[in-house]
């Protein structure tokens, strides 16, 4: 055997484990959501296909590596290999299933089956894209655009809109881009969150029902972290309440390190990979930290509401608040799991979330 046999051997063998580590992440990243959500669709058989194929190619790559390395470097090897595939796959999973989202659909419930009246809509962003979605006519001359979480519809965000109706706002309640019988392509991230938000204001202020002065943006998970950033940039929100929103770009997770070590640090790390993929793979530009964004929104106000059973979701709600400790609330709900504080604290919910709104808006 040639002297540089044993290191083609090595390339090869880094090559055909890089290679599953690629399709590994786009098999996961593909298969799994599509088929809790799609069944049977094409793009689940090649996801799974593809899931096949990385563990193969996997296997080859570090049985390859394994080989080469020498007597005891083999020892160190495997666990390294173990951390590339973790990372990568995770990175890549997360990154491909964020900008490859399963259709959704509406579901079969209208405000009309919780008593109140409300209109089909439909609007367009200023990128061409049509939305859709329910709006319930105001009668206090305030409106909220409210804004579900990742995966969902419209549908799941029924219960929030009868408080707020009932109180007399006008409700908007959004399908995001690419969910719903909204046109354009989802980012589960929430990357478009801006040019969707402002167009639903935009519409929000055609209406004569609605003042205005008198428009705030309410939102849960992916919605909530929109919410805060469409925002920043558009005076037109006077109010906002975020429940479970705790991270969509890079930045948002700089507090790990301070909060977990070493551990935060990798974190990081990690996460500076996923949004970095992601970033290849959308149109969309990642957008600044939540932090800056409630900075930029002061002295407009801020309600944040964090599941008590998350620890994570306290810490980083905390960290954005630093933001702008003189125009950010923070309401930790105890016993409650990620935006799930309207169904196990539903009195405190309306109250704390409608007198927010009365105040901010000064109704």
């Amino acid at each position: 055997m040639g002297r540089g046999e044993p290191r083609l051997q090595i390339v090869r063998a880094i090559l055909v484990f890089s290679a599953g580590c690629l399709v590994l992440g786009v098999g996961i990243g593909l298969g799994p959501p599509y088929l809790a959500k799609a069944g049977l669709h094409p793009v689940t058989i090649l996801g799974m296909a593809g899931f096949a194929a990385g563990l193969v190619l996997l296997a080859l790559g570090g049985v390859g590596l394994v080989r080469v390395a020498r007597s005891w470097r083999r020892i160190l090897v495997v666990p390294v290999l173990l951390a590339a595939v973790a990372a990568s796959v995770l990175s890549i999973g997360q990154a491909v299933a964020a900008t490859n989202v399963p259709p959704t659909t509406v579901g079969s419930a209208t405000p009309a089956d919780r008593g109140l009246a409300s209109t089909e809509v439909r609007f367009p962003t200023a990128d061409g894209v049509a939305l859709a979605g329910w709006y319930i006519p105001s009668r206090n001359h305030a409106a909220v655009v409210l804004l579900h979480g990742a995966g969902s519809t419209r549908s799941s965000l029924l219960d929030h809109a009868v408080v707020l109706a009932h109180h007399g706002y006008g409700v908007l309640l959004l399908d995001a881009r690419g969910h719903g019988r909204s046109g354009g392509r989802a980012m589960d991230f929430g990357w478009y969150g801006d040019e969707d938000v402002a167009a639903a204001v935009s519409f929000l202020q055609t209406r004569p029902d609605v003042d205005d002065e008198l428009i705030a943006a309410v939102g849960l998970s992916m919605g909530g972290e929109e919410a805060i950033g469409a925002a920043a940039g558009d005076r037109r929100i006077r109010a906002v309440v975020a429940e479970g929103a705790t991270h969509r770009a890079t930045s948002d997770r700089e507090w790990l390190s301070d909060e977990f070590g070493w551990r935060g640090t990798l974190q990081e790390g990690l996460d500076r990979l996923t949004y970095g993929i992601t970033d290849v793979l959308t149109a969309a530009d990642q957008p600044p930290a939540l932090r800056d964004a409630v900075a930029a929104t002061a002295p407009r106000r801020v309600l944040l509401i964090a599941a008590g059973d998350r620890a994570d979701e306290g810490n980083a709600d905390r960290y954005i608040q630093s933001g702008a400790t003189g125009s950010v609330d923070l309401w930790i709900v105890p016993d409650t799991g990620h935006t799930d504080a309207l169904r196990t604290h539903p009195g405190e919910w309306e109250q704390r979330v409608t007198a927010f709104l009365a105040t901010a808006l000064h109704l």
